[in-house]
C-alpha cells in the first residue's frame, strides 16, 4: 500500500493537534507544580496564620538553593575548558584538540557563566533547565551611496537581486550640434543591500516556554517539543517572511485563542497604509517552533522537521528538515521512564511548611512571654492606663490587686531541637549544609584532618550526584549542540589561537558525533589533589627528558610546557604565554633539524681532521645518533 503525500492542510491539523495537546499537558499537570515551587522559594507558603500573630516564614526552599548554587558553579565554572571532545583514532587527535578550544571560547564569548546561572536555578526550582542552541542568521539592510556611475556600472550595481534603489538621480551631459552628438548620462544612486549575518546563539529558555508530549521519555525519545516565544514584526521579517502573505491571513489566525479581535488589535487588517506598516512592525506576535517526526513525502518513514506556527491557533508558517531538536535539559534529580524529574524544591516544600509552623509557634510563645495578658478586676483599675505600653508607666488601681498577669510557661526552649531535627531532614534529602559549605569552627575540636576529610566527602555526596546529573545530561548536551551547529552552518576557513599560536581551522570537516567528556571539579579540596600530581607528573617528566634526551619517546617539550600550563592554570593563571612560550610538534621538528645542522657542520669539521680513521668512526657515530634522533621524532610526530 503507497501513503500519500500530505498537503499544507494536512501537515497545519496534525502539528497543531500535537502542539495543542503537549501544552496542554504542560499547562494542566507540570505548570502548577511550578508556580508552588517558584512561590515557595520566594517565601511563601500555603498555611495561613491569625491576625496578631507571627507570620513569618520559613525559607527553607531559598536556602536550600541558595545553598548549592556556588558548590555547582565552582564545579562547572573552575575550568577554561569545561569541555573535552575526544578523538575516535589517531587521525582524530588534532581537530579534537580544535574542537575542544573553539567551542570553549564560544562558550565563554556568549557569557557562559550566565547560561549555566539559569539553567541551574530553573532546574533547581523549575525541574528543568533548557539550554536553546541555534544559529541566528538574518537578513539585515546595509545603505550605500554611490555617485557619478555610467550607465554600464549602474546597470551592474541594480541587477543584484539583493538590491533595492532608494533613491536615483540622472544627469546627463555632452553636446549636441545640428541633432548630432554624443549624450552621457551620469547617475547618483542610493542603494539598500540585504547582507546575511549570522552567528553561533545560547540562550536559557524559561521553562514556562518549553513544551514536550505526555510521553516522552527525554529529548531524545518525544513525539513532539518545542518552544514559545514573543517575536516582532519585524524579527519576522528578518527570518525571511513576507509582509504581504501575513497580511493575507483572515480572523484570528494569528490572534490568541482567548481574543479573536488580537489580530486586527495589532495591526494587520488588510487595507494598511505606510504608515500603518511602520507600526505594525513594531507589534508582536506569538511564535511556535516545534520539532516533530513526520512522514510527509508518504515514503514510510518519519523524518524530523521543524515546524514554524503563530498565534494562539498554531497557524503554519513554514517547515523544514531538521537534524536534531536544539534543546539541552538540565535536571538535578531524574526520574526513570519520564521526561520530568524532581527539583530541589520539591523535595522540601512539605519541611517549609512544618518549619514555618514551629518557628511561629517558638516567636508567638517567646512574645506572650514577655508581654503576657492581663487579668483586670473591672472597675478598679483604669483601662486607658493599662493600654500605654512605655516604660515605667503609671496604672492608676483603686485595690492594689486588681490586676494580675496571665503568666504563660515558656515552652520555645522544648521546640528548638524538633527545629534542629528538620533541618537535618533538609539536609539529609538534599545534602546541603553547613560541612558542605565549610568547615564549622565547632567541628575543629578534637578532630583530626583524616576525620574532617572524610566528614566532608560524605556531606558532598548529594551535591556530587545533582552535579553529575548536570554534566552527563545538560552539559554534554549543550556543547555537542554548539558543535553540530557551527558545523552545519560554517562553510569557511576561520583562524583560532591553539596552544598560543593562531592555526587556521575548517570546522565543516570536523565530525559532530565525537565523544565527549566534561571537565568537573567534583568533591571539596581535590584541586589541590590534581595540582600535587602535575608537579609530580612535572619532576619525572624532566627527569625522562634529561635522562634519555628529546628521542626518548616518551616526553616532549610540548607535554612538559602543556603540565606547566596546566599548573599555572589551576592556580588562576589563566594567560600562560607571558610567562613560557608556546611549544608545538612542529616547533620541536624545526628545533631538531637545527639541532641536525649543527653536527653536521661539526661532522664536517671533523672529517677534515689528520686523522681518518678517527674521523671516519666519529663521522659514522653521529651519522647513527641522528639517524636515532630522526627517525624518533618522526614517529612522535606522526
Amino acid at each position: 500500500m503507497k501513503l500519500e503525500k500530505l498537503d499544507q492542510t494536512q501537515i497545519e491539523s496534525i502539528v497543531s493537534k500535537a502542539i495543542q495537546d503537549a501544552v496542554d499537558f504542560i499547562d494542566d499537570e507540570i505548570e502548577p507544580q511550578r508556580v508552588k515551587a517558584q512561590r515557595y522559594f520566594d517565601a511563601e507558603v500555603d498555611i495561613g496564620h491569625e491576625e496578631g500573630r507571627s507570620g513569618v516564614v520559613a525559607t527553607k526552599c531559598r536556602e536550600v538553593v541558595r545553598g548549592l548554587k556556588p558548590s555547582i558553579q565552582r564545579i562547572f565554572l573552575n575550568h577554561e575548558k569545561p569541555v573535552e571532545f575526544v578523538p575516535r583514532g589517531p587521525e582524530d587527535v588534532k581537530i579534537a584538540e580544535q574542537a575542544t578550544s573553539y567551542i570553549s571560547y564560544k562558550f565563554h564569548q556568549h557569557n557562559g557563566y550566565r547560561i549555566l546561572n539559569d539553567v541551574f536555578q530553573d532546574a533547581m526550582v523549575k525541574k528543568t533547565g533548557i539550554a536553546y542552541v541555534y544559529y541566528n542568521e538574518q537578513m539585515r539592510p546595509e545603505i550605500h551611496t554611490y555617485t557619478n556611475l555610467n550607465d554600464e556600472e549602474f546597470a551592474l550595481l541594480v541587477e543584484d537581486d539583493d538590491v533595492e534603489v532608494i533613491e536615483h538621480e540622472e544627469i546627463s551631459t555632452g553636446m549636441v550640434e545640428e541633432g548630432m552628438g554624443v549624450v552621457e548620462t551620469i547617475h547618483n544612486v542610493k542603494i539598500s543591500r540585504m547582507q546575511s549575518m549570522g552567528d553561533l546563539c545560547i540562550e536559557s529558555l524559561p521553562p514556562e516556554d518549553f513544551f514536550i508530549d505526555r510521553n516522552a521519555r527525554s529529548i531524545d525519545d518525544y513525539y513532539i517539543c518545542g518552544h514559545t516565544s514573543e517575536k516582532r514584526v519585524a524579527d519576522l521579517l528578518a527570518m525571511g517572511f513576507d509582509l504581504e502573505d501575513l497580511r493575507g491571513m483572515e480572523g484570528d489566525d494569528y490572534s490568541s485563542a482567548d481574543d479573536e479581535t488580537e489580530f486586527e488589535r495589532r495591526g494587520y487588517a488588510v487595507d494598511h497604509d505606510d504608515n500603518e506598516n511602520i507600526t505594525a512592525s513594531s507589534k508582536k506576535i506569538t511564535l511556535t517552533i516545534a520539532y516533530m517526526m513526520l512522514d510527509i513525502e508518504g515514503t514510510g518513514i518519519p523524518r524530523l522537521y521543524q515546524f514554524t506556527c503563530a498565534g494562539g491557533l498554531y497557524k503554519l508558517l513554514d517547515y523544514t528538515e531538521a537534524d536534531y531538536a536544539p534543546y539541552a535539559i538540565f535536571e538535578c534529580d531524574p526520574e526513570s521512564h519520564t521526561f520530568f524529574g524532581t527539583s530541589l524544591v520539591d523535595l522540601v516544600i512539605h519541611d517549609q511548611d512544618a518549619a514555618t509552623a514551629m518557628l511561629r509557634g517558638v516567636l508567638d510563645n517567646v512574645a506572650l512571654t514577655n508581654n503576657p495578658g492581663l487579668q483586670v478586676v473591672e472597675g478598679q483599675a483604669a483601662i486607658d492606663d493599662l493600654l500605654n505600653n512605655e516604660i515605667g508607666r503609671i496604672v492608676r488601681v483603686t485595690n492594689p490587686n486588681a490586676i494580675r498577669e496571665m503568666v504563660v510557661p515558656f515552652t520555645a526552649g522544648s521546640t528548638l531541637p524538633a527545629l534542629q531535627y528538620f533541618d537535618q531532614l533538609v539536609d539529609n534529602k538534599t545534602g546541603v549544609s553547613k560541612m558542605a559549605q565549610g568547615l564549622d569552627p565547632d567541628v575543629l575540636k578534637s578532630t583530626t584532618a583524616t576525620a574532617i576529610a572524610a566528614s566532608q566527602e560524605g556531606q558532598t555526596g548529594q551535591a556530587e550526584v545533582i552535579a553529575r546529573n548536570f554534566a552527563e545530561g545538560g552539559m554534554k548536551q549543550m556543547f555537542k549542540l554548539m558543535l553540530r551547529c557551527m558545523i552545519k552552518n560554517t562553510n569557511k576557513e576561520e583562524m583560532m589561537r591553539l596552544n598560543g599560536n593562531f592555526v587556521p581551522i575548517d570546522i565543516k570537516d570536523w565530525d559532530g558525533d565525537m565523544d565527549m567528556s566534561v571537565n568537573v571539579g567534583i568533591g571539596t579540596g581535590r584541586e589541590n589533589d590534581k595540582m600535587a600530581v602535575l608537579q609530580q607528573m612535572l619532576q619525572i617528566q624532566q627527569t625522562i627528558y634529561q635522562t634519555y634526551g628529546n628521542q626518548n619517546g616518551l616526553v616532549s617539550l610540548t607535554q612538559i610546557r602543556n603540565t606547566i600550563a596546566d599548573i599555572m592554570a589551576m592556580a588562576g593563571i589563566r594567560n600562560s604565554d607571558r610567562y613560557i612560550a608556546p611549544m608545538t610538534v612542529e616547533i620541536e621538528q624545526m628545533m631538531l633539524n637545527m639541532q641536525m645542522q649543527q653536527q653536521q657542520a661539526m661532522l664536517q669539521q671533523q672529517q677534515q681532521a689528520p686523522d681518518p680513521n678517527q674521523a671516519f668512526m666519529q663521522a659514522e657515530m653521529m651519522k647513527s645518533q641522528m639517524d636515532m634522533q630522526k627517525a624518533a621524532m618522526d614517529n612522535q610526530y606522526k
